[in-house]
């Protein structure tokens, strides 16, 4: 727990570890902000639909650890969880989701320290997105802490399954019949079919537009 200031009691500290994410949120965002509207400039294109973003409460940070059987100490919030600051990016496209990922991964001061995908894996139930796990410096005054942030990009498609998934599956807590987990697993691979038709609609619009250019371009 490099450079954490060392306070007198535990409550001081868990106020200290969460500014520091709350700090790597926001450091994230404008890397992401500024990275969209480089594409919106030079492409005339966003990439991005909309970025949510959000901070575990410290409740649900110690349900993890003692669901892991580890003791819910500082120490071990730092080391243990990666997903305290999480970051969902909504794109329009498949493509658009590891063009996303590649960028933010050359960022100079962004480390990867691993990635799951589940587009090209998806989980057994259908469920599809990717994810990065990074750290990022906060520099506070005793100097910077590599703090981790959770990385999700995702279609509009598949956002709209997987909350939808989240809802129910909340409601049945975890014991849905098998039938319905089948029912939603096709749905999953309904949304797939849509991300798959859509990229190709956008594709032979892109084509059309660039025949149509080409034609206005030519001598008579």
């Amino acid at each position: 727990m490099k450079n954490i200031p060392k306070t007198y009691d535990q409550i001081d500290q868990w106020k200290s570890i969460m500014l520091l994410y709350n700090s790597a949120l926001k450091e994230i965002n404008v890397k992401i902000e500024i990275l969209n509207n480089e594409f919106i400039q030079i492409y005339k294109y966003n990439p991005i639909e909309h970025v949510k973003s959000r901070l575990k409460t410290a409740e649900s940070i110690v349900k993890k650890l003692k669901r892991h059987n580890i003791e819910a100490t500082v120490d071990n919030v730092m080391e243990e969880i990666n997903d305290i600051a999480g970051i969902r990016i909504i794109c329009s496209f498949i493509s658009d989701i590891y063009q996303l990922a590649d960028l933010i991964a050359k960022q100079s001061d962004v480390t990867v320290l691993y990635v799951k995908d589940y587009i090209r894996n998806p989980k057994p139930n259908g469920y599809k997105s990717y994810h990065m796990v990074v750290t990022i410096p906060v520099y506070l005054s005793d100097g910077p802490v590599e703090t981790k942030v959770e990385i999700q990009i995702r279609t509009v498609a598949m956002d709209f399954w997987a909350t939808l998934e989240h809802k129910i599956y909340y409601k049945s807590q975890g014991d849905a019949p098998d039938y319905l987990q089948q029912e939603l697993k096709a749905c999953a691979d309904v949304v797939d079919i849509l991300d798959a038709k859509m990229y190709s609609l956008n594709e032979a619009i892109l084509a059309w537009k660039q025949r149509e250019q080409k034609k206005t371009e030519e001598p008579i």
